[in-house]
């Protein structure tokens, strides 16, 4: 898989994977799938032979990234592409500075940022109709801890 940071002309491709997976797979609205914080995070993009199959998007917060809408069509599951592009997501933070990581991630996803690092720092809750958990890879301290809110 080919994974870059995309540019304002690819964010249409970025925004299609969102849209199969979060609200045609998952049933997730419009209203609770694209919000006013797209415009000024990074969109990454992942590619197979020219077709998107992966997405993520980063926010910068105070001290810490927090990484969003990571995503992966259902048929590229299982091979790899989820951890390539969280290991791509962590790096482009650390090319700009971040070492602490947050994110809040689907209940039944939890296990995959866990081997990856990420530890679950709070309360399940729920978010558009689906459970989700605080999460917090920290590099600084190596220790996690409350997740702040937005």
């Amino acid at each position: 898989m080919f994974i870059r940071v995309a540019t304002p002309a690819e964010l249409i491709r970025v925004f299609m994977v969102r849209a199969i997976v979060f609200m045609e797979e998952q049933g997730i609205s419009c209203r609770d799938e694209m919000d006013e914080h797209d415009d000024a995070s990074i969109h990454v993009l992942g590619e197979v032979c020219g077709e998107p199959v992966a997405c993520g998007r980063i926010r910068f917060l105070g001290d810490r990234a927090l990484l969003q809408r990571l995503a992966v069509r259902r048929a590229w599951r299982g091979q790899g592409h989820g951890s390539a592009l969280l290991r791509f997501m962590l790096d482009e933070c650390r090319r700009n500075g971040f070492h602490r990581f947050t994110l809040r991630a689907q209940t039944q996803a939890c296990h995959f940022y866990m081997r990856h690092g990420f530890s679950v720092c709070g309360q399940e809750f729920d978010e558009a109709g689906i459970p989700h958990l605080p999460m917090l890879l920290d590099e600084t301290t190596g220790a996690g801890g409350p997740m702040q809110t937005e």
